[in-house]
């Protein structure tokens, strides 16, 4: 008797405990939600992830707010969300270079896919080749023609070891099927300086930095990783047409929460992305970068997951062969 009053009570607790969590998520979200950003303000991550916050407010009829958790690379921002309930109301606006943060601190014990919840991607950035005005290269084909002969030894610049413009240029490389010297730099800025002034002649990155010194002459764009021209920069080939089809790296921008989040609730947020992705202002902001907003089939969470699985393993292999060092 005592057994069966045992399990009824329990029987009644797991009703109330699954009807408390259906309303939850029902009602979800009935309060700010926090969206943690890993680096400081002011860069184009962080402008994105205000402007998501703001359009996620509007239709959700919520209140969305940014917080800069910086440091060690962005592993303060990902411990800080690992370490967050899993109930939607903690979030992490990243890019690729979360993928990186286990690569360099593999003590951190932390994981990309197994940490997080994939809510969906919002917007992808494509890179950019772009070389010296000094360096007298007119296009791609022409120069991997002169590096595969040795006619041409180009420095490549970045913005540091383990970045996404270090990786992306390594990743280049090894599908062109040429060498190149990987010049690493305290941050994108003093590359980019350098390469104006043709101390390097190369630098892969994104679109957001390297649409404007193209347009303004400072450097010439010879290649953009998009399946298409860009209509912002027409006169610029596809990796594609210069002769690598395969690199087609573009810079992902998504949102992600905790592990273990309830399933209804990462719809309820994976909805809310792609009504604020459709918006007006989202859509004007995106344009201006050059960039994209994914397709309902590429942004919702079981593709942004298999994003990140891809991106776990092709980084991985190829920061091994890098020599890319653990902080």
């Amino acid at each position: 008797m005592k057994r069966r009053i045992a399990f009824a009570l329990a029987g009644i607790a797991l009703c109330l405990g699954l009807g408390r969590t259906a309303a939850a998520a029902d009602s979800f979200p009935s309060k700010p939600v926090t969206i943690i950003v890993g680096v400081a303000p002011g860069g184009s991550l962080d402008a994105l992830a205000r402007l998501l916050a703001t359009e996620l407010g509007k239709v959700t009829n919520n209140t969305f707010v940014v917080e800069n958790v910086t440091g060690a690379g962005g592993l303060l921002g990902f411990q800080r969300l690992t370490r967050s309930p899993a109930d939607g109301y903690t979030l992490m606006f990243s890019n690729q270079s979360m993928v990186l943060i286990p690569l360099l601190y593999p003590k951190a014990g932390l994981d990309i896919v197994k940490d997080t919840t994939a809510i969906g991607t919002v917007a992808n950035v494509p890179m950019v080749l772009s070389v010296s005005n000094q360096s007298g290269i007119q296009d791609l084909p022409s120069m991997l023609k002169g590096m595969r002969s040795g006619a041409l030894k180009l420095y490549f610049g970045s913005g540091g070891p383990g970045t996404t413009a270090h990786l992306a240029e390594a990743l280049f490389l090894q599908m062109a099927g040429v060498k190149a010297e990987l010049i690493q730099y305290r941050g994108s800025g003093p590359a980019i300086t350098d390469l104006m002034g043709g101390t390097i002649q190369a630098v892969l990155d994104q679109t957001v930095t390297m649409l404007p010194l193209h347009k303004g002459k400072q450097v010439k764009a010879i290649a953009v990783a998009s399946k298409e021209r860009l209509p912002q920069m027409p006169d610029v080939p596809t990796f594609a047409e210069g002769g690598v089809p395969q690199f087609d790296l573009q810079i992902w921008n998504g949102l992600v929460g905790p592990k273990g989040m309830p399933k209804d609730v990462v719809a309820k947020l994976a909805d809310a992305v792609s009504k604020a992705v459709q918006t007006p202002a989202f859509r004007e902001r995106i344009d201006t970068l050059a960039a994209r907003v994914p397709s309902p089939e590429e942004r919702n969470p079981a593709a942004f997951t298999n994003t990140l699985r891809r991106d776990q393993k092709q980084f991985a292999d190829l920061a091994r062969k890098i020599g890319l060092e653990p902080r």
